[in-house]
């Protein structure tokens, strides 16, 4: 499932065990030119409130509630509630890849609600021919609770064993809106713990379609890509902004269009061959396809704050 190694990098799937200097423009242009450029961008204004470019126009950090413009919530989850330990995301190869996968470890509207890629799946290194590549073990990676400060929080904490073995990678799914057709897919996250040889590819996948948001090495900046069903170049749109940091990261599906946001702003946009069938979002954690590879002894952890999703004309 989807990942990338340069600007021309081929789409991927997860795998299953084997049982000249531009002359200056005047200065009145410019000025006019940066100020609609920061207009669009959702650069915070003189008076401090961001513009915010996406559908539900929100430029605050908590967890939105509500419908917005064409979308209507379905999920809003901010992890305040029920502690997930570690240990409790296994059991995950019942009904896999479909809306009735679960996960016989979990309980309650986590197990209602939540999804992993199955404890032995492998992750895209495997496909590369990396030195360093990594399997998914939701079992030791992911877990809920509270951070120091009191904020409800999913943890992705993965590693790599101080013997050399594989990464223990981690693929979550919010299993409430798999198989959805379009929609407006937000969620706030930061890396909290960085070591090279760690990736995210955030991603919606099936037969010849994807797109990836926020996708990337942890060490580097958030990208998106928009792969065409229909095939050809893919869409690429690097980024400027550090995983390190608080950001909200937003896809926006709709008939025809598919739009990246991050922090409001609007960060990418392709038209070609947008998908028009249902597909899962997969909030996919695994080891680096650029770069060096995970060191033995190593870990890397991202937390996600909130999660909210919304269905497309529904209503």
């Amino acid at each position: 499932m989807g990942s990338h190694v340069a600007p021309n990098r081929q789409r991927r799937r997860h795998a299953l065990p084997l049982p000249n200097r531009r002359r200056r423009a005047p200065a009145a242009p410019m000025a006019i030119g940066l100020m609609l450029l920061a207009v669009l961008l959702g650069v915070p204004r003189a008076e401090g409130a961001p513009v915010s470019a996406d559908a539900c126009g929100a430029t605050g950090t908590g967890l939105p509630r509500g419908d917005c413009g064409p979308f209507w919530q379905v999920l809003a989850e901010d992890f305040n509630g029920d502690r997930v330990p570690l240990g409790a995301f296994s059991d995950c190869d019942h009904r896999v890849d479909t809306s009735a996968a679960y996960c016989g470890g979990l309980s309650g509207m986590y197990r209602d609600n939540w999804w992993a890629y199955p404890t032995g799946w492998r992750d895209t290194a495997n496909d590369r021919d990396r030195d360093v590549v990594g399997v998914y073990h939701p079992e030791d990676t992911v877990s809920v609770g509270p951070a120091e400060n009191g904020d409800g929080r999913m943890y992705i904490r993965m590693w790599r064993p101080a013997d050399g073995g594989p990464v223990h990678a981690a693929a979550v799914v919010p299993r409430a809106v798999m198989q959805m057709k379009y929609g407006k897919y937000s969620a706030r996250i930061k890396v909290t713990k960085l070591a090279p040889g760690y990736k995210s590819a955030w991603l919606h996948y099936g037969g010849s379609c994807e797109m990836d948001h926020p996708e990337g090495e942890w060490t580097g900046d958030l990208t998106a890509f928009h792969h065409p069903c229909g095939g050809g170049e893919q869409g690429y749109f690097p980024g400027s902004d550090e995983w390190t940091r608080w950001h909200t990261v937003s896809t926006e599906w709709t008939p025809g269009h598919v739009r990246f946001f991050v922090d409001g702003r609007q960060t990418g946009h392709d038209t070609r061959d947008v998908p028009d069938q249902p597909l899962s979002w997969v909030l996919q954690n695994e080891s680096a396809l650029q770069g060096p590879g995970a060191a033995p002894g190593s870990s890397a952890q991202l937390d996600i704050t909130w999660v909210a999703v919304y269905a497309y004309g529904w209503k």
